[in-house]
């Protein structure tokens, strides 16, 4: 195998773990509960299926705390279904995802919609040999989660709410900042590399001490921090996108909601209340996955939303939320 490194075949290598995350792409990753849900999925072509408790419109109805789902709840999804199975833990919570690692599940959702652990870092992803997905709004967001080692992006959106305004906004945004650093020359890009760092700064501003000591779980913030960094800032100017795959979440609920972030240019969609709260959910999550395999087909995204039987879940107006999940993470 001349000119390839095996240390990039590895497992755990960034390869690996961006490697599986592409073979997502183009395809719908269902929330489920239980296994009749997963065989739901299943059944309607979803590539993947998320395993928790409950889906995000109930976690925010039942407020308190959300912590990972019970091992017993993940492990009967991965005893039932023949796809991937990823989980979410908390952000920051390396005691809940080396949990998830343990049990084999394929990807962790590191999630917003969970309460967040760490008040300061995301996990340091890189120190998995399994690949991680994590939520962004901006592009700067999505920058430092795939420094951290992140092989999947997707919009926050605003999850459980039925309502995909906030996805459409975090799309745009990042699409927009992506124009930005594609037209910055290399200081440009060590510009943008410092904005990009500043955040990680939090812990040691928060400290009234003296000092210029810097902990993070991704080490020292020197010189080769930067770089890599940059080395990311980069590849999002050379190829006019993220490096990893960029998937939509939160607030999605229809057929046209899934064709309208493949439109935006997201590579494929992640759906849970919006199927499980809709009033047929097996012919909802048909219907999802036609229109997110034909986006670019008007007549076939109208041929899945005349398959809809019933109403969408009723959804919410973002300004009547209790609570963003969206501004949860940093």
């Amino acid at each position: 195998m001349a000119g390839v490194d095996l240390n990039d075949m590895r497992r755990g290598s960034d390869l690996i773990k961006r490697g599986f995350a592409r073979m997502q792409q183009g395809g719908v990753i269902m929330d489920v509960v239980d296994a009749e849900q997963a065989a739901v999925a299943e059944d309607a072509g979803a590539v993947a299926v998320m395993a928790l408790e409950r889906v995000p419109a109930d976690i925010r109805k039942a407020g308190g705390v959300a912590r990972m789902s019970h091992p017993d709840m993940v492990q009967g999804i991965l005893d039932c279904t023949s796809i991937p199975v990823m989980a979410k833990s908390r952000i920051g919570h390396d005691g809940e995802a080396r949990i998830l690692e343990a049990m084999g599940v394929d990807m962790i959702d590191e999630s917003e919609v969970l309460t967040p652990a760490d008040p300061y870092f995301h996990i340091d992803k890189k120190a998995y040999e399994i690949p991680f997905v994590c939520g962004a709004t901006n592009l700067g967001e999505a920058v430092r989660r795939v420094h951290e080692g992140a092989a999947m992006i997707r919009t926050k959106g605003e999850a459980g709410t039925g309502n995909v305004v906030a996805a459409v906004t975090h799309a745009r945004i990042i699409e927009q900042e992506i124009q930005q650093v594609m037209g910055l020359d290399d200081k440009g890009l060590d510009l943008a590399a410092d904005h990009v760092i500043d955040r990680y700064h939090v812990l040691s501003r928060s400290s009234t001490l003296p000092g210029t000591h810097e902990v993070t779980p991704f080490g020292a913030i020197d010189d080769d921090f930067k770089a890599s960094v940059r080395d990311v800032l980069s590849d999002v100017r050379d190829l006019g996108r993220l490096p990893v795959v960029t998937f939509s979440a939160g607030g999605i609920a229809t057929p046209a909601d899934a064709s309208l972030m493949m439109q935006m240019g997201m590579d494929g969609i992640f759906v849970g209340s919006g199927i499980f709260k809709s009033e047929h959910p097996p012919t909802m999550a048909d219907a999802i996955v036609l229109a997110t395999a034909h986006f670019d087909d008007a007549d076939k995204v109208a041929e899945a939303m005349a398959m809809t039987d019933g109403a969408p879940m009723k959804g919410d107006e973002l300004e009547t939320l209790e609570i963003r999940l969206d501004q949860r993470g940093w």
